[in-house]
């Protein structure tokens, strides 16, 4: 599934979720992201060892979680970062597993729990807070 047709505000070159392969609307979702060799963020982080940056993930991670959330119109945005762990590093042309669980909500705010994985590597983790946008 394509996550800007599920309602993901952002657009290129800002979107980090290549494609969604499950989706428990209100709940949960898993989605994957590949990181060109090409892409510009690389040149500096880290030339001749290229790494996607913790913040990036981060960025990937909460977007997944504005999937699960959304539906029906709704619409999210990071209104905080709770935790966050980097294990192990993420590259270019690895398959970025993303997965992001809804645990709780209070008002508009809603947390998630969220993990990147390459393989059974776990390469972020952590929870995350959105806030609903109400227009």
């Amino acid at each position: 599934m394509d996550p800007v047709s599920l309602g993901l505000p952002h657009r290129d070159p800002f979107v980090f979720v290549d494609r969604v392969v499950d989706l428990q609307p209100g709940e949960s979702a898993r989605g994957e992201k590949v990181f060109s060799p090409d892409d510009p963020m690389f040149r500096g982080h880290f030339p001749g060892d290229p790494l996607v940056p913790g913040v990036i993930l981060t960025e990937a991670l909460a977007q997944m979680a504005g999937i699960a959330g959304g539906g029906d119109g709704r619409r999210f945005l990071l209104s905080a970062i709770r935790s966050m762990k980097f294990p192990s590093a993420a590259r270019p042309t690895q398959i970025i597993a993303l997965r992001a669980r809804r645990t709780g909500a209070m008002g508009g705010l809603w947390m998630f729990d969220v993990s990147a994985r390459v393989g059974e590597v776990v390469v972020a983790e952590g929870q995350v807070v959105l806030n609903e946008v109400t227009a």
